[in-house]
């Protein structure tokens, strides 16, 4: 059972820890609760001073049938939602006993905490995944969530899970987006997504929030993991009901619910870190004419200025999967981060391209992934020794079909999970060794070898062998050419 740290707590003491879904492997998690519990030694309790409301719900139960499977929604009563009081007497729009808030400690998340308590009377449970944005990014979460009326923090390290249980299964399939895109923060929210169904079991919440615009793919990413793995959850998406239109909209509104606002100077850019790349959108970029300025760039340098001597690596691939770097075999979460540092160094692994949003428009965005970019490389050559020519045309024209169901958010669609299994069953004999030589922005491949290499030196040398009688191609020229030869005597008349 995964260890659960409470530094406070909120009104309700559910806080005990649940296996994760579907044979996920368990995660190490922190928890901060803001109000004494009834009985902290029975939990591990630090008490702290965070208030919260516990309000009772009244709920309405409908069936929907999804293949053989009853989901149940569940809604709050409609006379109950115009007759009940939030914060300073407003009318809820639904009465909501507990949300877990995917939370970052920006502007936008500190905003919805209070307004959530005020629009749904509810306590909220922030909720934060270490996906390896970076450590600045958690630091002071606790007294962000506190000071903007979050009655509990919880944070836990999915890095493990996420390199282990997300991207490797993509890298595994050969998953690309429209021909570029490495799906960093496609394969990002169904990680954080799942951990939330798991915090809200763990709290007793009833309900589960996040902070995505509703032009973005990212609401559907989250809400359909909602809806796989717990569909009884009520999903509130502010940015789809408030009034809230821009940043000087949410400062006014914490100013009003006395809540800090971030005094770190505003990005032009809209990032997303994790542990597998780093994304840019907006600004200049928002005009696909336009060059990316050179600073924007974090993860990686300038090609030009990279190192003028090449640096070579070694992968060691175990049944389609990566597990050391240079013959040191790692974590899947520490051998991505050692590939980082070399490939961001070497300017590996920069994508500027326009992509198809789920939702209809187009858009443009800059990557950086430099680690991914050599792990691509690396599993996608040593298959060139291990599978034949109908298998690797197979699992490609799958990997199109697989990078899109994830790009549209259906990770746990029983499709994505079958095609999963094919792709596990087919590299069973994807095992052996890549190098790849780094050079100013270029991952070159130098050697490949596997004890399941399907190349014969004795076969494909120009020399004759006994294996292979090169009289033998006559017929089989005959025979492959016929359709052609026919169609050609129909036209002559022949």
């Amino acid at each position: 059972m995964a260890q659960l740290h409470a530094i406070s707590s909120c009104s309700s003491t559910n806080l005990l820890s649940y296996g994760s879904y579907r044979g996920y492997a368990r995660i190490h998690q922190k928890v901060h609760c803001p109000r004494k519990l009834t009985s902290p030694q029975e939990l591990g309790v630090t008490a702290s001073e965070f208030h919260g409301r516990a309000i009772v719900q009244n709920t309405t139960n409908f069936g929907l049938t999804r293949e053989n499977h009853v989901v149940r929604a569940v809604l709050a009563s409609r006379s109950e939602a115009t007759t009940s009081s939030g914060v300073d007497g407003k009318v809820l729009r639904k009465k909501l006993n507990k949300v877990v808030l995917a939370y970052s400690g920006g502007l936008d998340t500190s905003v919805i905490v209070p307004w959530l308590r005020e629009n749904y009377g509810c306590e909220v449970v922030c909720f934060t995944a270490d996906v390896g944005q970076g450590l600045q990014e958690l630091e002071g979460l606790e007294q962000k969530a506190k000071a903007s009326g979050a009655c509990q923090l919880v944070v836990k390290d999915l890095k493990e899970e996420f390199v282990r249980d997300f991207i490797f299964p993509c890298l595994r399939a050969g998953a690309i987006y429209e021909r570029k895109y490495l799906l960093g923060t496609s394969m990002a929210r169904p990680v954080i997504a799942k951990a939330m169904v798991d915090v809200a079991e763990e709290v007793g919440a009833d309900a589960v929030s996040h902070g995505c615009t509703g032009k973005g793919n990212d609401q559907v990413r989250f809400e359909l993991t909602f809806f796989a793995l717990n569909p009884e959850l009520s999903v509130v998406a502010p940015w789809r009901e408030w009034e809230i239109t821009g940043r000087e909209d949410a400062i006014e509104y914490a100013t009003k619910h006395n809540v800090p606002v971030p005094v770190t100077k505003k990005s032009i850019y809209s990032r997303d870190r994790n542990l597998w790349h780093l994304s840019h959108e907006g600004d200049i970029l928002e005009d696909p004419a336009n060059e990316p300025n050179e600073d924007m760039y974090m993860m990686s340098v300038d090609p030009k200025d990279a190192p003028d001597q090449p640096e070579y690596v070694k992968i060691g691939i175990v049944e389609g999967l990566p597990v050391s770097f240079n013959g040191k075999e790692l974590s899947p979460a520490s051998l991505l981060a050692e590939l980082n540092e070399v490939g961001g160094k070497h300017g590996i692994g920069r994508i500027d391209m326009v992509e198809n949003r789920l939702v209809g428009m187009k858009s443009r965005g800059v990557y950086e992934t430099p680690g991914g970019t050599i792990l691509f490389s690396a599993v996608r050559e040593l298959e060139s020794l291990t599978l034949d020519r109908e298998t690797i045309q197979v699992k490609d024209s799958l990997a199109l079909k697989y990078a899109e169901l994830v790009y549209a958010g259906r990770w746990f669609d029983p499709l994505r999970e079958s095609m999963d299994a094919f792709m596990k069953e087919i590299t069973k004999t994807t095992s052996g060794s890549v190098t790849l030589k780094l050079y100013k922005g270029s991952v070159s491949v130098t050697g490949r070898e596997s004890p399941n290499s399907l190349y014969r030196q004795d076969i494909s040398s120009f020399e004759s062998g006994d294996i292979y009688n090169q009289a033998d191609a006559a017929g089989f020229i005959r025979l492959y050419g016929l359709p052609m030869r026919v169609r050609a005597m129909l036209e002559k008349g022949l």
